[in-house]
């Protein structure tokens, strides 16, 4: 079989070895958040920005300048891991903004739009005044400020709008804009409203750029919320309850310590759509809270709500949205409710889209029980940023978990996925008969944990008495320390056969390990903080066992001992629509910012869209079209190298083939029975996604007419070096 690579290989698609941050649009763009990973420099025209090399952990700032181009983005689209692309292919989004501004902007004016982007709302408000009026465009993400200069040239918008590259906080009237602005557009939201910095914005607009009662787009914001019961987001934060149901020996929350290990306390997106059969209403909806954009909103609020129980069962958390009303009148409206509200007929439904999603608030413990009928007082309060729940009933419960004051002085906070992996008792018992195989007929070995895995430390170190322990923690660092200090007694084992390396240094050596070699290295492998980056970014591990080579033992056990790449092409029609390549977005121009926002859909050659991260199952509409096949094998046994695979699989579904989705198995034993998955059907994993340029219409078992293609050879090779991920594939 012919390689699909050319000899002299361009890696048109791929995974740069200088991984962005992912941040949403407007947190990029807007002047209230104190991002520690984006810094401008006095200037307002120099911006540096932290790359993330994943396969070391090692990090570097560049400098973007404020020229005439954008940095080089051929291996990976400058702006691919916001959310930009898919808030501009939100067409109710816009349609919404659009006819919100054209309602309130109906002569000319001095109009204001704060986190300009791509200038989108800027072009509307100066369309909607037939040029006649002032539009002043704020956008202080100097990438962003640039692209946004292509798109008002490319729409011959640049002398209708005066863009200012300045957070909106440094803005001055009489100096960047001429005077108070008569009308306020912008949309500042993220999916909790507030997280973007929305009240600091509104606050320092009202007292500093605008006219006393402006006319603003949107004009209010009215979140919402409703009681459910839900197995799996109970899971997803009580590990002390769903520890207590598995047996294994194992303690990660010892008895009476249920608060050292929890999720923080906050709203979590999620695409609650996804699990509305696993979704038990108690409530009807309820409204919250209520935000005016024409007047100046306060810092801190707080309400209470009675709500009434509607059936039996335990609340386990609270579902939140929110409403946009765009104009005065109250004619246009946007909504983020998930689809089993019953939503008004002018309020509708919107596509998938995932930029805005519903938010999770989980109450501690595993829920309070409530009967129908039974009314509850729901407390929330709001901070600039932030919204917050408390749940008091009403009459007294024997359940007083959520109450629960005995928490001790150290806490460890994990994502909600880390927890339900670790409340999993498949993928526990699974660990554990690794490790226990591992360590048959060793005798004191010395094991490395090279990872951030605390469940791997409890295991060496519980079923080996004569086990050393060394754990380096590479992102838990002193919060593991502390964290094994609280919980060493409840596992059984003294924490002088358990150390953690204090000082990160670039490898270990004998002098580390006290001149003993290494008899086990291990890992899950789990990175602390890294759980939304592409699944194979996991082979940082296979990097630290090739640091760690000079120092293992001749007989050195590595778990796991092996990563398979895996790959299935699926129908994935609402990713793809949210993802796809733009044209007119209202009217105007925006093909220009494709390949910069990572685009899909009819990029110039040799331009494809990169590899993105998502959990598949969240995605919408999804359909396997293959079997799931092999790309690549990674062996662990030996230091990290090159690996090319070519694979050819047949379509087994009919349908439209939007792109390929990969993650790693991970084999534990050297007997391959034991393993891992990451894959969709393991929802606390993400998946890497390679859209296709253009869906294909495929068919089972050869072509059933001219247009369908009955098979497809993919091919991929992974390159330490440049940490890249290059994958091709052909259809047959």
């Amino acid at each position: 079989m012919n390689s699909l690579f050319p000899k002299t290989l361009i890696p048109s698609t791929s995974l740069s070895s200088s991984t962005r941050l992912t941040l949403t649009p407007n947190s990029l763009r807007h002047f209230k958040l104190h991002l520690p990973r984006l810094m401008s420099s006095d200037s307002s025209h120099r911006l540096f920005q932290l790359k993330l090399d994943p396969l070391t952990g090692n990090s570097e700032w560049v400098v973007i300048e404020d020229n005439d181009d954008l940095p080089d983005c051929s291996k990976e689209p400058l702006l691919a891991t916001t959310s930009y692309l898919d808030m501009l292919n939100d067409s109710f989004r816009n349609k919404a903004f659009r006819s919100g501004i054209e309602r309130t902007v109906t002569k000319p004016r001095h109009v204001l739009d704060i986190g300009a982007g791509t200038g989108l709302l800027s072009m509307m408000a100066a369309r909607a005044m037939g040029l006649n009026g002032t539009v002043t465009a704020c956008e202080s993400y100097l990438p962003m400020a640039k692209l946004m200069r292509k798109v008002l040239h490319r729409n011959s918008m640049g002398k209708a709008i005066s863009l200012i590259n300045k957070r909106s906080d440094e803005l001055e009237v009489g100096v960047d804009i001429p005077s108070r602005a008569d009308v306020l557009v912008s949309e500042i939201l993220d999916s909790e409203l507030l997280g973007e910095g929305l009240i600091p914005t509104l606050q320092h607009a009202h007292d500093k750029l605008l006219v006393e009662n402006p006319l603003t787009v949107p004009f209010r914001a009215v979140t919402y919320g409703q009681l459910v019961e839900s197995t799996y987001l109970w899971k997803l934060h009580d590990l002390s309850g769903i520890e207590a149901k598995v047996s294994d020996g194992i303690h990660l929350v010892p008895t009476g310590s249920d608060s050292i290990i929890h999720v923080k306390s906050r709203q979590y997106p999620m695409h609650c759509d996804a699990i509305r059969e696993e979704i038990k209403p108690l409530s009807e909806p309820f409204k919250i809270f209520e935000f005016d954009f024409w007047k100046r909103p306060e810092s801190n609020g707080e309400t209470k709500v009675q709500v009434q129980v509607i059936d039996d069962g335990n609340i386990h958390a609270v579902v939140s949205w929110w409403v946009l009303q765009l104009d005065r009148e109250g004619t246009v409206f946007y909504s983020t409710a998930p689809r089993w509200i019953n939503s008004p007929a002018n309020i509708g439904y919107r596509d998938w889209c995932d930029h805005w999603k519903q938010c999770v608030w989980f109450f501690r413990g595993k829920g309070m029980s409530v009967s129908q009928g039974e009314e509850v007082l729901l407390e929330a309060t709001h901070t600039e940023t932030s919204v917050s729940y408390n749940l008091n009933v009403q009459v007294p419960k024997t359940d007083t978990r959520q109450h629960d004051h005995n928490i001790r002085d150290f806490q460890l906070l994990l994502s909600p996925e880390r927890i339900a992996i670790y409340g999993d008792s498949k993928w526990r018992s699974s660990v554990l008969a690794a490790v226990r195989n591992a360590l048959q007929g060793r005798v004191n070995p010395l094991c490395v944990v090279v990872d951030d895995s605390i469940f791997l430390t409890l295991l060496a170190a519980n079923l080996s008495k004569t086990s050393h322990v060394l754990s380096l923690f590479p992102g838990l660092r002193e919060k593991g320390a502390q964290y094994l200090e609280n919980v060493v007694k409840a596992n059984s084992f003294s924490m002088d056969r358990v150390e953690v390396r204090e000082k990160r240094k670039p490898c270990l050596t004998l002098h580390d390990t006290h001149g003993k070699k290494v008899d086990m290295l291990i890992g899950e492998p789990y990175y602390y903080a890294n759980e939304g980056m592409l699944p194979w970014q996991n082979l940082r591990f296979w990097k630290d066992r090739t640091l760690l080579d000079p120092i293992l033992s001749e007989d050195a056990l590595i778990m796991p001992c092996k990563g398979i790449l895996k790959a299935c092409a699926m129908s994935l029609p609402d990713l793809w629509s949210s993802r796809c390549c733009l044209g007119d977005v209202e009217g105007f121009a925006h093909s220009i910012v494709n390949t910069t926002l990572g685009a899909c859909g009819e990029l110039p050659a040799p331009k494809e869209g990169p590899f993105l991260p998502f959990s598949i199952w969240q995605c919408g509409e999804i359909k396997e079209l293959s079997e799931i096949f092999t790309i690549l094998e990674f062996d662990f046994s030996k230091p990290i190298s090159s690996c090319h695979g070519t694979a050819q699989v047949k379509f087994i579904e009919g349908g439209t083939c939007h792109g390929f989705v990969l993650w790693v198995d991970w084999i534990m034993d050297t007997d391959n029975s034991i393993v891992i998955s990451t894959g969709p059907e393991h929802r606390y994993w993400k998946q890497g996604v390679k859209l296709l340029s253009k869906p294909v219409a495929v068919g089972i078992n050869g072509c059933n007419s001219n247009s369908e293609y009955g098979s497809t050879i993919v091919e991929a090779l992974f390159e330490p070096s440049s940490s890249e991920l290059i994958l091709k594939h052909a259809f047959l």
